[in-house]
């Protein structure tokens, strides 16, 4: 529970620490003294959204610090799984608030995201506002309150996780009917694109050599002549070949590289040269001997090779671009046929899950119908005792096609007046009967969750009297079980408090100061006055308040 706060910066707030009782705590105090300001601060530790319009004018930043104690198992757990260490069973929370919009958290002294300051909020304090009655004029928000008294949340997520798949199966089944047609036209061209290539049935490496002997086949007759022209210049039988002419060369070097080491030189090169182009004339000799065309094969490898270059042309891309696009088009078409199998089984996985999310949603069905009952019982039983004796409540509870929160559609509707049919709350009900449902809900819902601090915030609008008593009194009762923090503007639930806190806004040297006091009994006496009989109580009213204070001591 909330223990103490400490605000510094927070609009009209330069700075307070304010500490709560355990039990029933309130605020009171002028309007616009700083109320709401509060709530924006309990708020903003919460990890909820807050603006840079928070900050004091003139100031860097806004401090807000909560030291919560008393911590559930669900909190520790959480801060266990978080990693956050804390001792005592106390943890601090602390959001700061930059004059640019900027924040950042910290639990414990450690650094937090503010997700973090959310998730652990969530189990810290509930706060129920006037906002809250919205919920009451929205019917289709009335099956999560239901939800919540009757303990479905394991059901519904359960449920809930079995529908999202439903629709993920039936987005795939409609996104493949819708693209059917599509991919039958691409299969057509795919199996069109593979027959198409079915001559690049070579390597690349085989390719090349195709082409080269292409080649040669258009140049049978020129490779022909410039190898007889070689062969003629090399070694005919005249004297001035080549190769006689060289051994002319290397006699009359033999005859003279005694003289010289560099003329010995010489003839070593030229004998070595002479070698090797005997050596080349014998081979073009033997390759122009058995030159000759195997007409067959010139056949194949000129038809072989035609295919394959308008293959080429046709789509735009060299031989290894056939190969990738002749092995794409097998793997992409393969895909598509499985895919087609697979579809099959998306259908029968998808009537199969169906079942099973009907069957789900039946149960989940027949046990909202179930608690309706109890829940009506109770709420009646907190209406009544908030001075709404001719009350009637009825749970409207429709069947109809599966949804993300089942096959229901559930709608309250009440009558405040004998002899009334229950209608639509939106239709009937004031706003005084609007804040009196939703605490009776509040109270009958706060038994089943484990959040140890209520807030809230003027949830008493609209009401008077006798009603305001019996809303101070359900709060008295509420806050012995839980620590309750309640806004208010109503004397009747001020004097039922166990520590009043007063709100006090003043004028300081050109600037608006608002302090947090924590009133002794006389201090309570004084502002019960002023509640119920403006800033100059009389006697009269001063007695009362005093009286009513210590009949709310006896409650």
């Amino acid at each position: 529970m909330l223990k103490e706060l400490y605000i510094e910066n927070l609009a009209v707030i330069e700075k307070a620490v304010i500490p709560f009782s355990n039990n029933f705590n309130c605020f009171t105090g002028e309007t616009g003294a700083g109320k709401s300001i509060l709530i924006n601060g309990i708020n903003a530790v919460l990890g909820q959204r807050v603006t840079k319009d928070i900050v004091r004018t003139g100031c860097k930043k806004a401090i807000i610090t909560a030291l919560f104690s008393d911590l559930s198992e669900e909190v520790k757990t959480l801060l266990d799984e978080l990693g956050i260490s804390y001792d005592n069973d106390e943890i601090t929370v602390t959001r700061e608030i930059n004059s640019d919009g900027g924040s950042n958290a910290r639990i414990n002294s450690r650094t937090a995201s503010i997700a973090m300051l959310r998730e652990i909020g969530e189990l810290l304090i509930t706060i129920h506002g006037q906002h809250d009655n919205q919920i009451l004029l929205s019917p289709e928000k009335h099956i999560n309150v239901l939800d919540s008294f009757g303990d479905t949340e394991q059901l519904i997520a359960d449920y809930k996780n079995d529908f999202k798949k439903l629709q993920s199966l039936a987005k795939q089944l409609e996104k493949s009917k819708r693209s059917r047609v599509e991919k039958r036209d691409r299969i057509i061209l795919l199996k069109s694109r593979i027959d198409d290539l079915k001559e690049v049935d070579i390597t690349e490496e085989e390719y090349i050599e195709l082409e080269n002997e292409f080649r040669q086949i258009q140049n049978t007759d020129r490779i022909f002549k410039s190898l007889q022209v070689i062969n003629v210049i090399l070694s005919d039988e005249n004297e001035n070949n080549t190769i006689d002419m060289l051994s002319k060369c290397e006699n009359e070097l033999s005859g003279i590289a005694e003289y010289s080491n560099e003329f010995s030189q010489l003839f070593e090169r030229l004998s070595t040269l002479k070698i090797e182009l005997q050596d080349i004339s014998d081979e073009i000799y033997s390759i122009a001997d058995s030159f000759e065309i195997d007409s067959e094969r010139a056949e194949y490898v000129v038809s072989k090779y035609n295919s394959l270059n308008n293959l080429q042309k046709k789509y735009g891309c060299d031989y290894s671009g056939l190969i990738r696009l002749y092995n794409e088009g097998r793997k992409e078409l393969s895909e598509m046929e499985f895919s087609d199998e697979d579809l099959k089984k998306i259908t029968e996985e998808k009537k199969k899950l169906l079942h099973q999310v009907t069957d789900k949603a039946k149960k989940i069905s027949e046990h909202r119908k179930n608690i309706s009952e109890l829940f009506v019982r109770r709420v009646t039983e907190e209406l009544r005792f908030l001075d709404m004796p001719n009350v009637v409540i009825e749970v409207k509870h429709d069947i109809g096609k599966l949804t993300i929160n089942g096959m229901d559609s559930i709608e309250f509707l009440i009558s405040a007046n004998k002899g009334e049919k229950p209608k639509p709350i939106a239709k009937i009900a004031s706003g005084g009967e609007l804040s009196r449902i939703m605490l009776a809900l509040k109270s009958v819902i706060a038994d089943r969750d484990s959040v140890a601090t209520m807030v809230f915030d003027e949830i008493d609008t609209g009401v008077s009297g006798k009603a305001a008593q019996k809303i101070g009194i359900k709060m008295k009762q509420i806050s012995k079980d839980r620590q309750v923090i309640c806004v208010t503007h109503l004397s009747q639930l001020a004097v039922m408090a166990d520590n009043h806190l007063l709100i006090e806004k003043n004028a300081v040297e050109n600037k608006t100061i608002t302090n947090v006091i924590e009133l002794d009994f006389n201090g309570r006496i004084k502002e019960i006055a002023r509640i119920m009989g403006g800033e100059n109580p009389s006697e009269l009213i001063l007695k009362s308040a005093e009286e009513e204070l210590n009949k709310a001591r006896n409650i």
